[in-house]
């Protein structure tokens, strides 16, 4: 079984790792900080540079797919918004032929579940194409 570490006891070594690393530099050491600096930073302009034309062609294929995916995927809303409503229907019915009170909230929130969804479907199709 494995005991958790006890941070009082490493605090003391952290502390004097982190004081030491926050001492006063002298001029080599600003002057290596700052080339260091300098050198990460243009390889990493270097490397996004590079990925520029590739990342382009990934990102207008992704945006070719994704709008390939959005009439079937709003097809499918309207389809389950259609099931929902014939579900909502069967149980409104069975609601009101029992004589339960409370028909008219359940058929309003079957009602609004549906239009709800074909609504949502519509206007994401419009947001997205």
């Amino acid at each position: 079984m494995m005991t958790p570490l006890n941070h009082s006891v490493l605090f003391p070594f952290i502390f004097a790792v982190e004081f030491k690393f926050m001492s006063y530099p002298n001029d080599s050491t600003m002057k290596k900080r700052i080339l260091f600096s300098v050198m990460c930073a243009a390889i990493a302009a270097g490397a996004f540079a590079q990925g520029q034309g590739q990342g382009l062609a990934g990102i207008n294929e992704a945006t070719s797919l994704m709008t390939s995916y959005f009439d079937p995927a709003t097809k499918l809303c309207y389809a389950i918004g259609a099931v929902l409503g014939l579900v909502g229907g069967i149980e409104t019915y069975g609601k009101f032929s029992s004589g339960d009170p409370d028909t008219s909230k359940t058929a309003a929130s079957w009602f609004f579940a549906c239009i709800f969804l074909i609504v949502a479907a519509t206007i994401l199709r419009s947001f997205f194409l």
